[in-house]
């Protein structure tokens, strides 16, 4: 009965503050003559707190047009901010920015849920060692990562100098398919000086600190290292878990001008395989069975970073001055 008294409350709550919401909405509108749109776009600078307010506002719409308007296709962006601006009785020749800056909003929007269909495409797609695409990318991976070391054989226990965990890199890749293997390629690729120091210093962190003399006097009787690899695999993971979860929405949002891309992905993964190397080395963990407790902590302070509206993880590549006057 008291499971019952308490659900009934609930409800009469919801609905309570609903309309009280909507009531409030509609006394704002008679006072300023502006919509909730309006208001957002004319008070909020450009970015993820503008552009998170306009999609919560479509979504929580009472009025249907507006609540799909964040599922439209790309090419269909242009003839929904005119239903729009038709359904709100908003002139745009008196507002003509407001037309620009709902485009910008719901470009960043709908290219965010294209985003996650991509990249969801590539995860579910296996690795297949008869598909020579998959194999190009996979060598060009030895060869951005060991240049100077030719891989001997395809099938070699050589892997495992980057981290891989046996002869034949593709049971790896079962996880995350095909999307492990492009972050891991675009990382050593795009950021290959950077890939190729946490690789060695995966293999041997406290190097990175201590001179051999300085290692042997201490006498370290645990290996912190990590497969490489293997971690990179892990890493694309959590940053898959981000995204579709929407935490990536404040990042996207402020340095993506239009729809973010799988690129602005690629680069968000390198930023997290390059910060969590950061924060495993200064976790010190015992050994490698600690594994998931630091994962944890990393992915739990990246999830408190990106609670901040400002927030963009990888400031070099952000597009900053491209959101200027949207």
């Amino acid at each position: 009965m008291k499971h019952f008294l308490r659900m009934f409350v609930q409800v009469c709550l919801y609905f309570y503050c609903k309309c009280l919401w909507r009531c409030l909405k509609f006394v704002v509108r008679k006072l300023t003559g502006q919509c909730e749109l309006q208001r957002i776009c004319y008070n909020t600078k450009p970015g993820a707190a503008r552009t998170m307010k306009i999609e919560a506002s479509l979504k929580g719409s009472k009025s249907k047009r507006l609540q799909t308007s964040v599922n439209v296709h790309p090419d269909a962006i242009e003839k929904t901010i005119d239903d729009i601006m038709e359904l709100k009785r908003i002139n745009p020749d008196i507002n003509p920015q407001l037309g620009v800056s709902l485009q910008a909003c719901l470009l960043q929007i709908v290219g965010y849920r294209n985003l996650i269909a991509e990249v969801e495409k590539l995860r579910r797609e296996p690795y297949d060692s008869e598909n020579p695409q998959h194999e190009e990318m996979l060598l060009k991976l030895w060869k951005c990562l060991k240049p100077n070391s030719p891989l001997k054989a395809r099938i070699s226990k050589q892997w495992c100098e980057i981290g891989f965990q046996g002869d034949d890199p593709k049971t790896d890749f079962r996880g995350m398919g095909l999307l492990g293997l492009y972050n891991l390629v675009y990382f050593a690729e795009w950021d290959t000086e950077i890939a190729q120091q946490v690789l060695t210093d995966s293999l041997h962190p406290k190097y990175s600190q201590l001179s051999k003399a300085e290692w042997e006097k201490k006498k370290f009787d645990k290996a912190i290292g990590y497969s490489f690899a293997i971690v990179g695999i892990n890493i694309t993971d959590l940053a898959y878990n981000l995204l579709v979860s929407g935490a990536l929405k404040t990042h996207f949002y402020n340095v993506a001008p239009e729809a973010p891309t799988l690129t602005h992905f690629q680069q968000t993964f390198c930023y997290l395989m390059h910060e969590f190397h950061k924060f495993w080395i200064d976790e010190d963990p015992l050994d490698i069975m600690e594994f998931n407790r630091v994962r944890e902590k990393f992915y739990k302070r990246i999830l408190r970073q990106l609670q901040n509206p400002e927030m963009a993880l990888c400031p070099h590549f952000a597009a900053s001055e491209s959101l200027i006057n949207m």
